[in-house]
């Protein structure tokens, strides 16, 4: 498994996929490590322990790159949420662009609609997203939000929904600006440090819950997600058209 998984590292690494690249190094080299203490054949202990050594140090040079192509402003990564995945709450997707300099957001999404809208928690979704800006490590002062209006009978429902949200964001010093278009359908969130995520479901990746009081009703890490596509990037790399 440890041969199959770096293997497959250094396929990635020769496609220029080196975030993916880098994970699967790491996960090689801990399997590989795990084959040395196995082994008691000193011969190939010794050959185990040459190739970790080359893994390792082509692992620390890809982080410089990552981390090079993120103070440059190049850097571009992808995360494919599989069907049914967990693992996946808003914490994981977005606390490492979400540094102390973080002041400002904007979130456009259409669908940040009442929360039984096609069955599903949408204004729940943003509430939980608006949580996670609370608790920092950011020091989040203000919040854009752009979505489209709910149909019918929920737009009362969606207007009481979302300000509430910004009655209780205001007691914690921030003011949600909440604006609505007609011809939003893009989804994107983006952080004034200059990181901009785009999620091909928007912040409603996630599946229903069985119930109330079912495991990932409360905790999205839980939550089992649909299949959706997650690309983040810095506005340095982006050309406006």
């Amino acid at each position: 498994a440890g041969a199959e998984t770096v293997k497959r590292a250094v396929e990635l690494d020769v496609a220029s996929r080196f975030q993916e690249s880098l994970v699967c190094y790491q996960e090689g080299i801990d399997l590989l490590l795990q084959v040395v203490k196995a082994t008691k054949d000193e011969a190939k202990k010794h050959r185990y322990r040459q190739k970790i050594s080359e893994y390792m140090t082509r692992a620390e040079d890809i982080k410089k790159h990552i981390e090079k192509e993120k103070q440059d402003g190049k850097y571009h990564k992808q995360i494919r949420i599989e069907e049914n995945a967990t693992g996946f709450g808003y914490e994981k997707l977005f606390h490492e662009y979400l540094t102390e300099v973080v002041s400002e957001v904007w979130v456009e999404d259409p669908y940040i609609r009442h929360v039984h809208q096609a069955s599903r928690y949408l204004l729940y979704n943003f509430l939980r997203f608006c949580e996670m800006l609370i608790k920092g490590p950011c020091k989040v002062k203000t919040i854009h939000l752009l979505t489209s209006y709910d149909e019918g009978s929920g737009r009362s429902q969606q207007m009481s929904g979302l300000e509430e949200i910004q009655e209780s964001l205001r007691n914690y010093g921030v003011t949600l600006n909440i604006e609505f278009s007609s011809s939003i359908h893009d989804r994107e969130i983006r952080f004034n440090n200059g990181w901009m995520i785009k999620i091909g479901r928007g912040l409603d990746y996630f599946k229903k819950p069985q119930g109330r009081f079912s495991i990932g009703y409360c905790d999205f890490d839980l939550r089992p997600c649909h299949e959706t596509t997650v690309d983040v990037f810095h506005t340095k790399h982006t050309k406006k058209m």
